[in-house]
């Protein structure tokens, strides 16, 4: 029996997830599998894995081909890393603590380049928006200028009328007191 790890689909229209099984090779893409080892949802960001990584590297070393996906994440996870260190440890090239302690450091080195990529990326947020805070300020500013600026053509409008409004009666004053001396 041709034994594949491979996705089998999940989810509703336009949003998909995955089961990780161990099936035959003939059964179809969401029919018939031997077991789950994990699930995978690329709709996250960064996509999510949830793997059994014993099952997985039992598979593996037992003959289990997985599909181009499926080798990638289980690579990412290291099961790959953690598949060539065991055929190390048959061949006598290093013991079993060794390859441990290989592996370990080779889990916190990814795990330190993820937490410093998510930093930048926190950086990138943290930059951009300060940049689109900075240019609404200066379109805010912009506006409140054009509103004092109205507001102070407004108030001198006012101003206007009020002196001619003053200066009409003052005028009709003299005016009658020029005709009525007249």
């Amino acid at each position: 029996m041709a034994t594949k790890i491979r996705l089998q689909r999940k989810g509703r229209k336009g949003y998909a997830f995955y089961s990780i099984v161990i099936a035959d090779s003939r059964a179809p893409r969401d029919g018939k599998f031997t077991e789950k080892i994990g699930t995978y949802n690329p709709n996250t960001n960064p996509a999510t894995v949830d793997l059994n990584f014993d099952r997985a590297l039992y598979w593996v070393m037992v003959g289990a081909q997985p599909t181009d996906t499926v080798r990638n994440i289980l690579s990412r996870e290291g099961v790959y890393m953690k598949k060539h260190l065991m055929g190390g440890v048959a061949k006598g090239a290093f013991d079993e603590a060794q390859a441990e302690a290989k592996f370990n450091a080779w889990k916190a080195n990814k795990q330190s380049g993820l937490e410093e990529l998510k930093a930048k990326q926190e950086e990138a947020k943290k930059a951009e928006a300060k940049i689109r805070l900075e240019a609404e300020k200066k379109v805010n500013e912009a506006i409140a200028k054009k509103v004092a600026e109205k507001k102070a053509a407004a108030i001198e409008a006012e101003a206007a009328a009020a002196a001619t409004e003053e200066a009409a009666p003052a005028a009709e004053a003299t005016e009658t007191a020029e005709n009525k001396e007249a």
